[in-house]
């Protein structure tokens, strides 16, 4: 859980941004959508597909192995 103390002559702008960027670091937006609606198996199965497909593609990519 991401917490920031705001200190004594700290403005609100400052604090608040101190803690978006605790909460983007610990990963909870991404959780956060994840857990919105419930994802049937098949569903699950198909995103990790197409994020290995494109994982693949990027280190392809990156290493000059195209198949262009």
């Amino acid at each position: 859980m991401a917490q920031v103390t705001v200190g004594q002559n700290e403005g609100i702008e400052s604090a608040l941004r101190r803690f978006k960027r605790q909460v983007s670091k610990a990963g909870i937006f991404p959780d956060l959508k994840k857990h919105r609606y419930f994802e049937t198996p098949i569903e699950k199965k198909k995103r990790k597909a197409i994020a290995r497909r494109r994982q693949r593609r990027r280190a392809s990519s990156r290493y000059g192995n195209s198949r262009r």
